[in-house]
């Protein structure tokens, strides 16, 4: 369970880069299959390279960023619908990557990696090991919820939210756009770089349906734990992912079919999607409810 949980905080930096086009943008972006892998793709190709697996890392984020870009570009100046501008450079990307790392397979097990030093002082599968990712997960949500308080990030709020009314203030949300997946994209390829170096090796089929853990972690997550402000939605973003791989996890345990993973991330999202809508259940106080009443009851109203 503890792996798990692991597993969870480092996918939770691939969940903030969801979230950041999913409910910032208000964009359905499917690059995140494809970045994924260039980020993993690059990190393992440098790190066996001889490049210093910071560095490797810093630089698989850069090029999950380019991917974003191109995407971007493709939906804001080819006028490209945004779906299929992502679905086009999500399938560009498998041909890219299959350059970048020069076949399938390529394994880390004897190179240095940021992960050695938790490998090899048999952290891993540990409290110790869940503090430094939980760390490195909330210092990316930390990034993120102060970018989204610079202008701009509101600016980039304001464009998923009303893109007509931003613009009247000569905002280009074209920029927003194109800053937003970038942003995103850099995020998930981060990851994948961290997944690497995780589990050993870089595969070209690591990143393919990951779009949809993403979604869950984000929607599981923002319905559970709330979404009333930036830094409780993205706290929620990072919760939902520990909380989906822990479900994954406890119906592996339970005796289901490996193969059934994608079946059962679907079923979560239908899921958490399709519950908050029963009755039962939007007669609930919402967590930010609770918070009015707490405050309400604090300052004696």
């Amino acid at each position: 369970m503890i792996t798990a949980v692991e597993l969870g905080l480092i996918y939770a930096v691939m969940a903030l880069g969801v979230y950041l086009t999913f409910r910032i943008l208000n964009f359905p972006d499917l690059t995140v299959d494809g970045s994924f892998t260039t980020g993993g793709g690059i990190a393992a190709i440098l790190i066996v390279g001889g490049t210093p697996p910071l560095l490797a890392t810093v630089v698989a984020f850069a090029g999950g960023m380019v991917a974003g870009v191109v995407t971007g570009l493709l939906h804001t100046k080819a006028k490209i619908n945004g779906l299929l501008a992502g679905i086009l450079t999500m399938i560009a990307l498998y041909s890219v990557n299959l350059r970048i790392m020069g076949k399938s397979n390529l394994p880390l097990l004897r190179e240095e990696t940021l992960i050695t030093p938790l490998r090899e002082g048999g952290y891993l599968g540990t409290w110790v090991a869940v503090l430094v990712f939980a760390a490195v997960a909330l210092a990316v949500k930390v990034i993120i919820d102060w970018f989204l308080h610079t202008d701009l990030g509101l600016a980039m709020q304001a464009t998923g939210d009303n893109e007509e009314m931003i613009r009247s203030f000569g905002v280009s949300t074209d920029r927003m756009k194109v800053l937003g997946l970038a942003l995103s994209n850099g995020l998930v390829a981060l990851c994948g770089a961290l997944v690497a170096q995780y589990q050993g090796f870089a595969d070209i089929g690591m990143g393919i349906g990951l779009i949809l853990a993403g979604l869950a972690s984000v929607i599981i997550g923002q319905a559970i734990f709330g979404a009333g402000t930036i830094v409780i939605a993205s706290l929620a973003v990072v919760l939902g992912s520990v909380l989906y791989r822990v479900v994954i996890q406890l119906a592996l345990n339970a005796g289901l079919n490996p193969n059934d993973m994608k079946l059962i991330s679907a079923v979560l999202v239908v899921l958490a999607l399709v519950v908050p809508q029963w009755r039962v259940f939007r007669r609930l106080p919402s967590p930010v409810r609770f918070r009015r009443v707490l405050s309400s009851v604090g300052n004696g109203g």
